[in-house]
C-alpha cells in the first residue's frame, strides 16, 4: 500500500485507541486493544494497486480473527508463567502481583521442586543432594519421565523408521491398511489403549515395571515416527538409491551413505514428538504404572487431586519452556528438509 493509505490506517487506529482509552479510561484495556487490533497492521501484505476496499478490509479481518484465535489458544499456557512465582500458596493474582511489588514474587515453588519429600531438607553437601535424588518427589518424578522417554524415543525412532522405509515403496502391498494400523494409536482413545495395554501387559507380566512403561510410551509415539519420516520420503530421489547399487553399495550402505542422510530431519523431527508424547503422556501411565514409575504428569496429576500446591505452576513452566525449545529445533529441523528437498532456497 502507499504511504498515504498507510499513513490512513495508523491514523485511523490511533483515533480508536484515544476514543477506547476516553471510554474505558484503563491502560490494561488499552493494551489489550492495541495487541489485538494493532497486530494485523503489522503483518498485513501489501496489496497490488487495483485491490478493493473490500478486499483490504477483508485482510485486516482475517488477521485479526487469526490474532483473536492466538490469544485464545496461547493465554491459559502463558498465565500459568506469572503465578507460579506467586509468593502466596494460590492460584490467582494477588493484589502485590498486580500492583508489581517485589515481595509479592517469590522462587519458593521452584525450590518446592527440589525439597517436597526430602526427609531432611536443611542437611548440607553430599547428604542433601542424595537425600533431594532418592527422596524428592518431583526429582524422583523427573528422572523416571526421562528415563522412559528416552528409552521409549529410541525404539520408536528405529520401529517408525522401519516402518515408513517399508511402506514408502511402492510394491509394497496394502500400504493404506497397513498405516492405518500403524497410526491407529493417535487416533483411537487413548482410555480405550491404554486399557487394552492394562490386560495384555497384565498378562505377560509388563504391567507395574520400567520395561512395560517403556513400551506403552514407544507405541504412542511410533505413529508420529512414521508420519514425518513418511513425510520426508515423499520427495526422496529412488534414483540415488539405484545408482548406489549399480557401484556396488549393499543395503546397509546405502541406506547409511544415502537414505539416512536425507531423511534425518524427518528422523529427528518425529524422534522429538515421540520425546514430548512420552514425557506428556499420562493415562497409560495412570493404567500401568506403580509408586516407582510414577512420571512428571502423574505426579502433577495426584497433586492437583490430592494437595493443590503452585509447585505444579512451576514445573508447568519448566514444560513449557521446554517445550518451545523442541519446537523450535522442530522448526529448524522443517526448514532444513525443505533446503535439501530442494523446496526452499539455501
Amino acid at each position: 500500500m502507499d504511504m498515504s493509505k498507510f499513513q490512513k490506517h495508523h491514523i485511523a487506529f490511533a483515533v480508536a485507541c484515544v476514543i477506547v482509552l476516553a471510554i474505558t479510561q484503563h491502560f490494561a484495556v488499552l493494551l489489550g486493544f492495541i495487541f489485538l487490533f494493532g497486530t494485523p497492521l503489522f503483518f498485513m501484505k501489501e496489496l497490488p494497486p487495483y485491490a478493493t476496499t473490500v478486499e483490504r478490509i477483508w485482510q485486516y479481518l482475517f488477521l485479526t480473527i487469526c490474532t483473536f484465535i492466538f490469544v485464545f489458544l496461547i493465554t491459559p499456557i502463558i498465565i500459568i508463567i506469572p503465578l507460579s512465582f506467586n509468593a502466596e500458596p494460590y492460584f490467582t493474582f494477588t493484589d502485590g502481583m498486580l500492583s508489581f511489588e517485589s515481595t509479592a514474587y517469590s522462587l519458593r515453588w521452584y525450590e518446592d521442586i527440589f525439597s517436597n519429600g526430602m526427609t531432611n531438607p536443611d542437611a548440607v553437601g553430599s547428604a542433601w543432594y542424595s537425600d533431594m535424588w532418592n527422596n524428592a518427589q518431583w526429582v524422583r518424578a523427573t528422572r523416571n519421565s526421562f528415563f522412559i522417554a528416552f528409552f521409549a524415543t529410541i525404539i520408536a525412532t528405529v520401529l517408525g523408521t522401519l516402518a515408513a522405509l517399508g511402506l514408502s515403496r511402492p510394491e509394497m502391498p496394502y500400504r493404506g491398511l497397513i498405516t492405518g494400523l500403524l497410526i491407529s494409536p493417535m487416533i483411537v482413545p487413548l482410555v480405550i489403549t491404554a486399557t487394552g495395554m492394562f490386560f495384555f501387559y497384565s498378562d505377560i507380566g509388563l504391567a507395574k515395571t520400567f520395561p512395560g512403561i517403556i513400551l506403552a510410551h514407544a507405541t504412542l509415539g511410533i505413529p508420529f515416527v512414521i508420519i514425518t519420516v513418511t513425510a520426508t520420503l515423499s520427495g526422496f530421489d529412488r534414483s540415488l538409491i539405484r545408482a548406489a547399487q549399480s557401484m556396488g553399495a549393499n543395503g546397509w550402505t546405502t541406506f547409511h551413505k544415502v537414505i539416512m542422510p536425507l531423511i534425518m530431519p524427518g528422523m529427528i523431527s518425529g524422534a522429538l514428538f515421540a520425546f514430548i508424547t512420552s514425557m506428556d503422556e499420562v493415562v497409560a501411565v495412570i493404567f500401568l504404572a506403580d509408586v516407582e514409575q510414577r512420571t512428571i504428569p502423574r505426579q502433577m496429576f495426584s497433586g492437583i487431586r490430592e494437595q493443590i500446591s503452585p509447585t505444579i505452576l512451576a514445573v508447568a513452566t519448566i514444560l513449557v519452556a521446554i517445550s518451545i525449545a523442541l519446537l523450535t529445533v522442530l522448526e529448524m529441523l522443517r526448514r532444513r528438509s525443505e533446503r535439501l528437498r530442494g523446496l526452499a532456497p539455501s
